[in-house]
Order: C-alpha cells, then sequence, then structure tokens
C-alpha cells in the first residue's frame, strides 16, 4: 500500500512539475515581448497607440477564450482540450517570428492569448492528483512560475532581441512549446470526466461574442481619441456600440444558464471588491509595461537612449520582487489576514505610481519606484485572489475564479491602449533624429493615470476592511 501511495505521489509531483512549466513558457514568452515594443512601432510603422493592441490583443483573446475552453474541458475532457489549445499557441508563437506586418502580428498574438486558457485546465488537473494537504504546496509551486518565467523572459529576451532581433525571440519558445505539449501526450495521464450528455455545460457562446465586442469597441475608441483634429465622432461612435453591446451582454448573462459574469455572486460585496481590486492591478501594471520601454529607448532628451537590455535592467527588480512576494506572501497572509494584506498591498503599490509620477527622470529612479510597486502589488494580488477564494461558496468556486480572471484580464488589455493613447496625444521631433517620440508630459500622464486609478483599489481594500470590522462589532 505504501508503494502504490509512493507511486502515486511521484505521478503527482510530475504531473505538477510538467503542468508548472506551462507557466515558465507562456510567461516568458510573453514577457520577451516588452523590450521590443520599440522595435514594432518602428518595423510595423505604426503610431503609438496602435503598439498597443500588441499587448492587447493577447489578452482579450485569453479572456474570451478561457471561460469557453474551461467548459470545452469539462465535456471533452482536460488533458484533450489543453493539448488542443497548446496546438493552438504553438502555432501562433512560431506565426509571431514570421510576423512582418501588424494584422499579422496581432492574429499571432490573438492565438497565443487563446493559450492563456491553458492555465485554468492544468490547475483543474493539479487539484485532481494532488491531496489536499499537498494543494496548498502545488499552487504555490504553480503559481510560482509566472513570475519566474516573467523574469527569465524579461532576461533572456532582452539580450536575443538586442543581438538577433525579436523574431527570433519567438523561435526560441517554439521548440520548447512542442516538445512539452509531445511530454504531456505521452506521460501525463488524467482520469477521464464522466460523460454525461444530459449534464453538459452551456458554453455561453452569445456572451462571448458580446464581451468581445464591447472590450474591442471601447478600446478602439480609446485610440481614435488621440486624434486632436477637433472631430470626436469616431471615439463616439465607438463608445455607443461599447454601451449598446455590454447592455446586450448583461441581458444575455442574466438569461442564460452558465454566464461568463454571475451578477447575482456580485452582490456578495467581499467578492465583488476582491475582484475590482485585481483588475485595478491588471490595469495599471500593463499600463506600465506598455510605457517603460518606449521611455528608455526613446532617445535622449525625451528618453533615456537605452538599449533592450537597458530596459531588461530597469525592470528586473520589478520581476524578482514580484517574484519573491508571490512566494513570501503565503506566510504573511497567515499571519495578518487575505483583507488586511490586501489593504497594504494596494497602499504600497499606490505609493510606488506617485513615486513614480514624481520620480522618473532616471533609470535609477524607475527601478527603485518598480521595486516599490513591485512589492505592493504581489501582497495586493495575493490577498485579493485569497478574498475572491474565502467569499465565495464552495459550490461556485469555480464560477467564481473564472470572472476573477476574466475581468483580471479585461483590465490587462485597457492598460496598454491608456498608456498608447497620452503617448501619441504627446508627441515630438528631436533635431537630426527621425520620427516622433512620446514628450515628457505624455509619461506624467501617464504615471499620474495609474496613480489615480490605484487609488480606487485602496478605496475598495479599505471597504473590505470595513466590512469585516462591521461583522465583528
Amino acid at each position: 500500500m505504501t508503494e502504490e501511495n509512493e507511486k502515486i505521489s511521484r505521478s503527482a509531483w510530475l504531473i505538477l512539475g510538467t503542468l508548472s512549466c506551462l507557466g515558465l513558457i507562456a510567461m516568458y514568452a510573453e514577457t520577451m515581448v516588452l523590450p521590443a515594443i520599440p522595435a514594432f512601432i518602428v518595423d510595423f510603422d505604426i503610431p503609438y497607440s496602435t503598439s498597443s493592441w500588441i499587448l492587447s490583443s493577447y489578452m482579450i483573446a485569453g479572456a474570451v477564450a478561457t471561460p469557453i475552453v474551461g467548459k470545452l474541458s469539462d465535456v471533452y475532457g482536460r488533458k484533450k482540450i489543453l493539448l488542443i489549445v497548446m496546438s493552438i499557441y504553438s502555432a501562433g508563437i512560431l506565426a509571431g517570428g514570421f510576423a512582418d506586418s501588424l494584422p499579422f502580428m496581432l492574429a499571432a498574438r490573438a492565438a497565443q492569448g487563446i493559450g492563456i486558457s491553458m492555465f485554468p485546465i492544468a490547475f483543474g488537473i493539479i487539484r485532481e492528483v494532488l491531496p489536499g494537504k499537498k494543494l496548498a504546496v502545488g499552487q504555490s509551486i504553480f503559481t510560482a512560475t509566472f513570475p519566474a518565467g516573467a523574469t527569465i523572459g524579461l532576461l533572456v529576451g532582452a539580450n536575443i532581441i538586442q543581438n538577433y532581433g525579436w523574431h527570433t525571440t519567438f523561435f526560441t519558445v517554439f521548440p520548447i512549446a512542442i516538445i512539452l505539449g509531445l511530454f504531456i501526450l505521452k506521460f501525463i495521464h488524467v482520469k477521464s470526466l464522466p460523460n454525461n450528455i444530459e449534464n453538459k455545460p452551456s458554453i455561453d457562446i452569445k456572451g462571448s461574442i458580446f464581451l468581445a465586442i464591447t472590450i474591442i469597441s471601447f478600446l478602439v475608441g480609446i485610440s481614435y481619441l488621440q486624434n486632436n483634429s477637433g472631430q470626436g465622432y469616431e471615439s463616439a461612435m465607438f463608445f455607443i456600440t461599447t454601451i449598446i453591446s455590454l447592455s446586450v451582454f448583461i441581458v444575455i448573462e442574466k438569461k442564460t444558464k452558465s454566464p461568463l459574469i454571475d451578477f447575482k455572486l456580485l452582490t456578495n460585496k467581499m467578492l465583488l471588491f476582491g475582484i475590482l481590486i485585481l483588475l485595478v492591478v491588471g490595469l495599471c501594471t500593463f499600463m506600465v509595461y506598455q510605457t517603460i520601454p518606449i521611455m528608455i529607448q526613446s532617445p535622449q532628451p525625451l528618453g533615456f537612449g537605452g538599449t533592450e537590455l537597458t530596459t531588461a535592467t530597469v525592470q528586473m527588480p520589478f520581476m524578482i520582487i514580484f517574484l519573491v512576494g508571490s512566494i513570501t506572501s503565503g506566510f504573511a497572509l497567515e499571519k495578518i489576514g487575505n483583507k488586511r494584506l490586501t489593504l497594504i498591498g494596494t497602499v504600497i503599490g499606490t505609493i510606488g505610481f506617485c513615486s513614480l509620477l514624481l520620480f522618473h527622470s532616471t533609470d535609477f529612479m524607475v527601478t527603485v519606484t518598480l521595486a516599490v510597486i513591485a512589492v505592493g502589488l504581489s501582497l495586493a494580488f495575493i490577498g485579493g485572489f485569497n478574498v475572491v477564494l474565502l467569499s465565495t461558496p464552495i459550490q461556485f468556486a469555480g464560477i467564481a475564479l473564472g470572472m476573477t480572471l476574466l475581468l483580471n484580464l479585461i483590465g490587462q488589455s485597457i492598460g496598454p491602449s491608456i498608456a498608447g493613447m497620452f503617448q501619441q496625444m504627446h508627441r515630438t521631433t528631436i533635431e537630426g533624429v527621425s520620427g516622433s517620440f512620446p514628450t515628457p508630459e505624455a509619461y506624467d500622464l501617464i504615471f499620474l493615470t495609474a496613480f489615480a486609478i490605484s487609488l480606487a483599489s485602496v478605496i475598495f481594500a479599505i471597504s473590505l476592511n470595513r466590512r469585516v470590522d462591521n461583522k465583528i462589532i
């Protein structure tokens, strides 16, 4: 019996280790793109506002695909759907390496974004194979691979881009993804789910379509705000489309049996505030992701005149601290509780964004302020996620986690568009240098906006703690 349990344990740890590699690869592939944003602008001859779609398209595809893929995995089996998604993701990675135009790159990035839906499936498999006492350890290991992959991607990706060009970064990921997929196919065995046709969950296709229309029309509307010609009808048209599609989406979600967003659950204020905090965290983080590489690589005096490697050096402490913070936050969670941890994290993060607004004239100042932001965001993320988990009845945990991921991805898709809008609206030229570049005013507005939005997360976190105090009294 002991030997059998040992075999099961070894098999479980093998599955955990293999599936955790998904986080490493995906975050490596995503983070390696960041230092290349200025190169994309030059190579594709696109404005700054349009460049934000290279990040946003990835997030939008992930937001729409994740709930659909999750339902499909319940119907047709987790391993089968996981391999299909990995195939789409690998094709997107390969296509990214051959991309020679913006539409081609956006299509490749959308295919890569579908790969985000691998993670809920992978965690579902891990939850099945690990015993309850080991699940917390497995969750920590699985979660830690994301900032770890981001750290590796930033450093390795910057070196590859600087020496061999951004196309090569995609080609380095593709063979690893293929090998990992083959390993999962051959060695990872998952129990088949009961195939009960009558109880198959419905897939909210209509809701997904109108959600995509809502997000895309909103982001396009933001992009059109860059026009200074005095004609705002383009933005107005897209924002009206956003309102209409959002209204239709809400009606659909209230009627469907298996909604993407269950508005009844959002009447739970604890859950609502936790989700909103994570949405704000994602939005502010990706505003910074879009901004820092352009600021560092723009020529002096408008930027720092750095290279892709300089970008990695400046952002590396952020990634490392986020990695360490994600791992150690679990201990703090036990000591002070999820709501206080969330409040502390949002306050530190807001102080970091304020510092970034006030002190971003040198790369050293930016590095230090990003490190402060990383401390706050790691605490807020772990605390907020735990709030979501514990404030939801166990029978609705899957739905709540799906909504949380969905809205977090929406926030991440909006952040780059806001940054790109300000970069495009406020540009100037440098004598002797071709092209136009964002002005200091653009960066001031971006960091001011991030600071203002992060204040909302503090308000939500205070509301969480006040609600707890009221219950105790």
